[in-house]
């Protein structure tokens, strides 16, 4: 009985612990100040090859300076710059940053979101510009917060890669090229974020993953989230395809276990591709709890105590 009790307040200090130090590297105000300058109409809805995707890209970068990632190997900043093909010589660029691994270097940890939009489209009134808030600044905030928080935190054995795509809007090209840079089989997991705005189909404190059953990657993050009121569910949309729908596809083709994590209710997203995708249509706290929950999940995974399973490979 005395052994119980111990183990018990011994989770509970932990999980007081953990809040304490989340709460103070991940605030309220930080979040929003990133999810309102990358919404902001200044970055014209950041579309491809568009002055306002380059204006979002600095600002990314500029974060990424602030909180002390690495660039790539190989790079010699974070632009990852590339062309879409041989025809169009307007450079595209993801923008990305890396903390190395302790000891499991080769190991990788792949954070990710999109941060292209559709930029300024034909709308009823005289409001044109698409601002994508929810798709996908609040993914890309997340990236940058959890950037900062396991930074902070210093105990990464893994190679953890934070990555703000371009160009998924018009055929998720960044990803693409992201996945031709590196070994598919180093790659242990990759959470993909992509509109954390809204409340889920499942309520408060919950989203959902894509691909759920294609790995035990999900049942991983609930695990680590014992004792918390977040809950993470399987993707409630099958209809929608949506596991193939966003940047984690190329490398979930390549055998990684690649999931997008989201609370859109995406039947019914009455903003998406829209004018309308604004912050002041967010829910605030929706992200805040979503990025924080995402950065307790992936805890084990980060640290090489969990290893998800692979997903059957559909590309040789």
């Amino acid at each position: 009985m005395k052994k119980t009790i111990y183990t018990l307040l011994a989770l509970l200090f932990t999980q007081l612990a953990w809040a304490q130090d989340i709460n103070k590297i991940i605030t309220a105000g930080y979040v929003d100040r990133l999810i309102k300058t990358l919404s902001s109409d200044d970055m014209q809805g950041r579309a491809t090859f568009s002055p306002g995707i380059d204006k979002a890209a600095t600002f990314i970068e500029s974060e990424f300076k602030s909180i002390g990632l690495m660039p790539l190997k190989g790079e010699t900043g974070y632009r990852q710059t590339f062309f879409k093909d041989s025809t169009d010589k307007r450079p595209l660029f993801n923008v990305a940053g890396m903390i190395p691994g302790k000891s499991k270097p080769n190991e990788i940890v792949v954070f990710s979101g999109h941060y292209d939009h559709l930029g300024i489209i034909k709308a009823n009134g005289t409001d044109s510009i698409a601002n994508g808030a929810d798709d996908d600044a609040s993914g890309t905030t997340a990236v940058i917060a959890l950037a900062k928080y396991y930074k902070a935190l210093n105990n990464n054995e893994r190679t953890l890669i934070f990555i703000a795509f371009t160009a998924e809007e018009i055929g998720g090209f960044g990803s693409r090229y992201f996945s031709k840079k590196l070994n598919p089989d180093d790659v242990v997991a990759m959470f993909n974020i992509e509109m954390i705005g809204k409340e889920s189909k499942f309520g408060k404190n919950a989203a959902f993953i894509t691909g759920y059953d294609k790995s035990d990657f999900g049942k991983i993050l609930q695990k680590n989230l014992a004792g918390t009121e977040f809950t993470f569910h399987p993707d409630p949309y099958p209809r929608q395809q949506l596991f193939y729908r966003s940047d984690n596809a190329t490398l979930a083709a390549l055998g990684v276990p690649a999931h997008t994590i989201s609370t859109d209710q995406i039947d019914k997203d009455e903003f998406y591709h829209t004018v309308k995708d604004e912050y002041e249509t967010l829910d605030t706290n929706n992200i805040l709890s979503t990025i924080k929950s995402i950065a307790k999940s992936a805890i084990s995974i980060i640290k090489g105590t969990d290893t998800p399973t692979r997903i059957p490979r559909l590309v040789e």
